[in-house]
């Protein structure tokens, strides 16, 4: 496997791919082309025999100067549990201490246990919210009304 940065065209490859390897929900407009555009330098994809098996959208924050955040993550449904989600993130905590940033954040659904878990073995904390969900402190409204999210951060030390 290897891993590489984006490039703009490169959202005509995964675009139409999100939505099946999230079970057909339909969540492709989280992911528009400028991101691949304007995120390029600290956003990866992994191939395998140059059939792409996963990708990482992440960017530094421009408001917050010691930090990164990691806005969309996947992986081929068939090479889950092969540590390619593990070796995009790890790209990218190298890329975002590159640029002195070390914290790292993201978000996730509060249904999306799996994300939950992966984020948790990775060493992300979950940042206490206002409400609990089936166990998980979640932020109430977060992406808007009934959209409530899992704040995710991280600190990273070392390259």
């Amino acid at each position: 496997m290897k891993i590489r940065l984006v490039k703009g065209s490169d959202y005509y490859l995964i675009s139409p791919l999100i939505n099946d390897w999230w079970g057909g929900r339909q969540i492709s407009g989280k992911l528009p082309k400028l991101f691949f555009d304007h995120f390029s330098s600290t956003s990866f994809i992994a191939e395998k025999e140059d059939e792409m098996i996963g990708f990482l959208i992440g960017f530094l924050s421009q408001t917050h100067p010691n930090e990164a955040y990691i806005h969309f993550a996947g992986v081929h449904p068939e090479y889950r549990k092969h540590h390619v989600g593990k070796q995009l993130y790890d790209e990218f905590f190298h890329a975002a201490k590159q640029n002195g940033r070390s914290i790292v954040r993201c978000i996730t659904s509060p249904v999306n246990k799996g994300s939950i878990a992966f984020h948790t073995r990775m060493g992300f904390e979950i940042e206490a919210g206002n409400k609990e969900e089936a166990g998980v402190s979640v932020h109430a409204d977060y992406d808007g009304a009934n959209q409530d999210r899992v704040l995710l951060v991280k600190t990273i030390t070392h390259l």
